[in-house]
């Protein structure tokens, strides 16, 4: 099926490492460009020449720094003359229980994780014309609590509720706001956060065991799934919270 992403162009934060940058991989391998961003100058370089410079392009921003949405959609706008969306992801926060984590990694988190997400996707809508999508990378804490990401589990249920009340706000402009909610996809930080129980092994079996397809996700799977909904192909899907978690979650 073809997506009919040919010559769209999205902003991908966080697009230089694990879920963001398989959502940037999918995106230009099915013919889209892309702007990522990352805080490190040096991956963002080695991103976009990996991804190839005819197809993408990228700057050092921090999501929690306000004027980061502005220069992210002047980057596009600059490059390739048009927007048609972002995937909003960050970093993941501190690893931890409620009793672990201090008031000063709350508000760092909110910065960036909330408050930088809501502030990205609030003027990215602003610039977006009928047909445009934003997709927010969440995560399963959305509707399960995930043990030992305490910070995860408090603010990505009120960015979904965002998402799907700015859809509402939207859709009758014809754009399109979705999220994804990742259960275990083999990244850099979900190795992190096996490492954080003591012991990775037992604890990467044992999260395996309760997944009905019995294994971890690829990262690509995940981009695939991000960059479907991005798609016209998705026209007539919005508020919509899609787990990508191979089973893992119960609930409807």
């Amino acid at each position: 099926m073809d997506l009919g992403l040919t010559d769209r162009v999205y902003l991908v934060t966080g697009g230089t490492r694990g879920l963001g940058r398989a959502c940037a991989e999918v995106l230009v391998a099915e013919g889209a460009r892309v702007v990522v961003s990352s805080r490190s100058e040096e991956a963002v370089g080695a991103t976009v020449s990996a991804l190839g410079e005819t197809s993408a392009t990228g700057l050092a921003a921090d999501n929690s720094d306000p004027a980061t949405p502005g220069r992210l959609i002047a980057t596009a706008r600059e490059r390739w003359g048009r927007l048609d969306g972002a995937v909003v992801s960050v970093g993941g926060p501190p690893v931890g229980p409620v009793s672990a984590i201090d008031d000063t990694q709350w508000t760092a988190a909110f910065e960036s994780v909330f408050l930088g997400a809501v502030r990205l996707a609030r003027q990215v809508v602003a610039e977006l014309d009928d047909g445009g999508s934003v997709a927010f990378v969440l995560s399963s804490s959305v509707r399960s609590p995930v043990s030992g990401l305490a910070v995860s589990n408090g603010l990505r249920p009120g960015l979904a509720m965002v998402a799907k009340t700015l859809a509402d706000e939207v859709g009758p402009r014809g754009i399109r706001v979705n999220g994804l909610l990742p259960g275990r996809i083999a990244t850099e930080r979900l190795d992190e956060i096996d490492e954080a129980t003591g012991d990775a092994e037992a604890a990467r079996a044992a999260a395996v065991a309760g997944i009905p397809l019995r294994r971890q996700g690829e990262p690509v799977e995940f981009g695939r799934a991000a960059a479907f909904l991005l798609s016209p192909a998705a026209s007539f899907l919005t508020g919509v919270m899609l787990p990508v978690d191979g089973g893992a979650l119960r609930a409807l």
